[in-house]
């Protein structure tokens, strides 16, 4: 069963764009020359708009045409749009995208999106589930091959700034369960993966908060829809406890790793994260797409991150 989508990421995941060889001879005792080669590519390393933003401000004061000609300028391979930091969804503003991005040399790697299925009225999650079909329909407009997906959260914490003291943590409604909502969220997105197959845009469930806020609750819903059209989006600093088991244990479901960096402190928390030992989970689990760079620091994002992206190009590569 899990077989079927790991065979699949290894069918999909863009390889590397940076290569490097290293070659060596072995002789055999037949005084034959044996060539080996032993090859080392680089995954390929994307930054999402929301490091040059953050909600920090007008999103207009920090377009995504602004962003595509950072990452560009910095030398990124790709870009993953943030959709509530794009200013229209009209098809000439998306081409417009399009375009602009295909001429900076950068692929439009990711989307990155909102939504939540844990409420116990049907009617909002009909809305949710409607308002995920849309999104993915927009992604499938700008050519993005993966769209991450939350699964939302109680909402009994108040503001995001509560949750975020808390740890992520949040009490259950009351009089409901997590049984409950496991099988909400799980239902809703069985209803999206048709439009994503349709559509070709593997939905990659995120550790964000909520019921993902542990690997144990993001493979419990992707386990249980059991797509090749549902994977992981693995986020390296939503893992509060155990960051690198946790990482670990969702490492060969992903479809896009998304790595946080937090120079100048973290906007709610800072986390030191060794990025040696994330690159080689991911390598010992054959993961060769893209690293998404979310910046989540109060340092100048001019400055940070280009001091990012040499993190991530020294932690991540593979053999082959």
């Amino acid at each position: 069963m899990q077989n079927t989508r790991r065979d699949f990421l290894k069918q999909s995941l863009i390889a590397g764009s940076v290569l490097a060889t290293a070659g060596c001879t072995a002789p055999t005792n037949n005084e034959e020359a044996e060539t080996t080669t032993r090859e080392i590519r680089k995954n390929p390393i994307g930054v999402s708009t929301y490091s040059f933003w953050q909600f920090n401000g007008p999103r207009e004061e920090t377009p995504i045409e602004y962003c595509i000609e950072q990452a560009a300028r910095f030398g990124f391979d790709g870009i993953e749009f943030l959709l509530v930091q794009m200013t229209s969804e009209e098809k000439p503003y998306l081409n417009m995208l399009k375009k602009k991005a295909f001429h900076a040399g950068l692929d439009i790697m990711g989307f990155s999106t909102h939504q939540g299925y844990v409420f116990p009225e049907k009617e909002k999650r009909d809305e949710e589930i409607k308002k995920t079909i849309h999104q993915i329909e927009l992604a499938y407009e700008l050519g993005i091959p993966t769209m991450r997906l939350n699964t939302g959260r109680w909402g009994t914490s108040g503001s995001f700034d509560e949750l975020m003291a808390n740890r992520g943590i949040e009490p259950v409604l009351e009089g409901y369960t997590e049984e409950d909502g496991f099988k909400w969220v799980i239902d809703a997105i069985a209803e999206c993966i048709p439009t994503a197959e349709k559509c070709g845009v593997v939905l990659g469930l995120e550790n964000h908060w909520g019921l993902g806020r542990t690997a144990e609750g993001v493979d419990r819903i992707v386990q249980s829809i059991n797509s090749p059209w549902l994977m992981v989006t693995l986020d390296t600093g939503n893992f509060l406890e155990d960051p690198y088991d946790q990482l670990e244990m969702l490492a060969e479901q992903a479809i896009l790793m998304q790595a946080k960096t937090y120079y100048g402190g973290g906007k709610w928390y800072t986390l030191e994260l060794d990025y040696p030992r994330i690159g080689e989970i991911m390598r010992k689990a054959g993961y060769k797409g893209y690293v998404s760079l979310e910046f989540e620091g109060n340092e100048d994002p001019l400055v940070a991150v280009p001091q990012s992206l040499e993190v991530l190009r020294n932690a991540f590569y593979y053999e082959v």
